[in-house]
């Protein structure tokens, strides 16, 4: 099982090429973007030395099956879809926050709260809730899109003090964030999942916002199985989660949480084939299809899709 953790494809038009985290985004001639979801895992802000075979490919089409379904509520990014790994698209100006919106106490918002704190991003979390508890309603805790280095939890008014967004455009996103959220969580009900917790990143091409970016993601939300919730609830147990929540508490429990001077764990052949594993189950409970590998020299496969792809778009 190979793993594709670094790409330098010879695109035609190519003008650039942006390592993220996870994808690689090509810049094409016409306003054109090829996002390569690549095999790479990040977790804590810090890309883990080893690959995760299939982690793009599931990452990639759990992307685009949910920003099909979601064209109705706000116009996205992308315009094609010619390999298993990869999205072509149109290039947005990216606005530099997250929308994080949380239904349930978990994550980053629990640590937060375990330590005592009951303002996050300036929105007040009651008191009296417990790790993994439903809001009353759904919160919107955004952060900065650091291009390096760690995200930063930021409010409304601190976005619209420093210009980041336009109180106009911010209150366009939150209501995008909000029905986004409503519809993901239909989806996931229909699956027998609870949508607990998720980003959405936004962009602005010729004054229209668009979605960008994957939305929906095991990478870029949190699940709870529905069945059994309330009485783990009830019993103060864990829930049962379908996120890359599981590969944190792994790091964590080895000692690695991002910090100065920690080393990452090292990520043996079973550690890798059992994270893998992990992210095909979170590929069927999520749409509802069987997995299938693609199969072919990836970059080669790659190489020779986006060239067909790009030029089509151009007839």
């Amino acid at each position: 099982m190979k793993a594709l953790t670094h790409t330098d494809f010879q695109f035609p038009g190519r003008k650039s090429l942006y390592h993220g985290k996870v994808r690689d985004v090509y810049t094409i001639e016409g306003n054109v973007l090829v996002m390569v979801a690549t095999d790479r895992i990040s977790a804590f802000d810090v890309v883990l030395p080893e690959g995760i075979p299939f982690k793009g490919q599931i990452l990639n089409t759990i992307a685009q099956h949910f920003l099909n379904a979601t064209r109705d509520i706000v116009p996205n990014w992308l315009v094609a879809s010619p390999d298993p790994c990869v999205s072509v698209g149109l290039a947005c100006a990216p606005y530099k926050v997250e929308m994080v919106i949380r239904g349930y106490l978990c994550g980053h918002a629990w640590r937060e709260y375990k330590a005592g704190k009951r303002l996050l991003c300036g929105v007040e979390m009651p008191d009296g809730m417990k790790e993994n508890d439903r809001f009353p309603t759904p919160i919107i805790t955004p952060s900065t899109k650091a291009s390096e280095g760690h995200d930063e939890d930021i409010s409304r008014e601190e976005i619209i003090r420093q210009g980041l967004v336009s109180e106009a455009e911010y209150s366009q996103l939150e209501h995008y964030t909000r029905a986004l959220f409503q519809r993901g969580t239909e989806m996931a009900a229909s699956q027998g999942l609870i949508l607990a917790d998720t980003k959405y990143e936004f962009g602005n091409l010729d004054g229209q916002i668009y979605l960008i970016d994957e939305i929906h993601t095991p990478d870029s939300s949190r699940y709870f199985y529905a069945d059994g919730y309330a009485e783990r609830q009830t019993q103060g147990q864990a829930q049962k989660q379908l996120s890359k929540e599981f590969v944190r508490e792994w790091l964590m429990e080895n000692g690695f949480q991002g910090k100065d001077g920690q080393r990452v764990p090292v990520m043996t052949p079973t550690v890798v084939e059992g994270i893998s594993r992990r992210y095909i189950e979170l590929f069927e409970k999520i749409t509802g299809a069987t997995f299938e590998p693609a199969s072919g020299d990836i970059d080669q496969r790659i190489l020779a899709n986006v060239k067909d792809c790009l030029a089509s778009l151009e007839r």
